[in-house]
């Protein structure tokens, strides 16, 4: 088991206050792992630091970043390598959705969709990937969807699914330019999942019964929870996975399967 053993490495995961990002940093920290979590919100982050001292008995630092803007995420980077002596492991996990039919879908918002969800994974890539070219290491784990690979079958998600297939490329294309340098660079695909975000949403939907109908979706007819991505993360970020770069995994119950 020790290919899993994340002891002594450094991770900065971005999106880490809430969702899966927070499940993903806690899982991560009890695989051995020094790790930050960095968000926009102090409040979410400190938060998120207690969520995890409570549920795990570890304690994760944390460090307040816009990742759209350029300086923040060179800042950032900048701390987290001083902080830490290097990062090993960066976790992309900042992005967000909205939904719009296709033929009334305000602009503005697909951009800013663009710009969290895309822009903001690029400017995480390419300032931690300088240091980790540095160090001639790295583990990039991006946090794509199963809307990255198949449409939904309702209106809404133009912004959300081609900023998902951007992240599936974009990690292919940084995997192939990365990897000479000892970086493997991969992402996860989930499906839908019960974040605390999302559970306001199933609730103005009904609640248990739209919960079934999601879950009954999947082959393993159950619910998605953020827990269900941590044994893929730890597996990404880790020696097990060390010839493995420019793939997509998907922990989504085995709808890329038959969707």
């Amino acid at each position: 088991m020790g290919l899993f053993d994340l002891t002594g490495r450094s991770a900065v995961v971005v999106g880490g206050a809430g969702g899966i990002g927070q499940a993903v940093a806690q899982g991560l920290a009890e695989a051995g792992a020094r790790v930050a979590i960095a968000s926009r919100s102090e409040e979410s982050l400190k938060r998120a630091v207690a969520e995890i001292k409570e549920a795990a008995g570890v304690t994760v630092a944390h460090y307040t970043v816009d990742a759209t803007d350029e300086a923040s995420v060179a800042a950032l980077a900048e701390r987290a390598n001083k902080d830490f002596g290097k990062v090993d492991i960066l976790v992309n996990s900042q992005g967000f959705n909205k939904k719009f039919d296709a033929q009334d879908f305000p602009m503005d918002v697909f951009k800013q969709m663009l710009e969290v969800n895309v822009y903001g994974v690029m400017l995480c890539c390419k300032h931690f990937g300088k240091y980790m070219i540095e160090n001639k290491y790295g583990k990039i784990i991006n946090v794509s969807s199963v809307r990255g690979k198949i449409a939904t079958k309702t209106p809404g998600n133009c912004g959300y699914c081609a900023t998902k297939g951007a992240v599936d490329m974009l990690t292919r294309q940084l995997a192939s330019e990365f990897g000479q340098y000892g970086i493997t660079v991969n992402a996860f695909g989930p499906t839908v999942t019960e974040t605390p975000m999302m559970t306001a949403m199933i609730e103005s939907r009904g609640g248990d019964s739209y919960r079934k109908q999601l879950a009954d979706g999947l082959p393993m007819k159950k619910m998605a929870m953020p827990d269900d991505c941590v044994g893929t993360a730890v597996y990404l970020a880790s020696s097990a996975s060390d010839f493995v770069t420019g793939n997509i995994v998907y922990p989504d119950g085995g709808l890329t399967a038959v969707g």
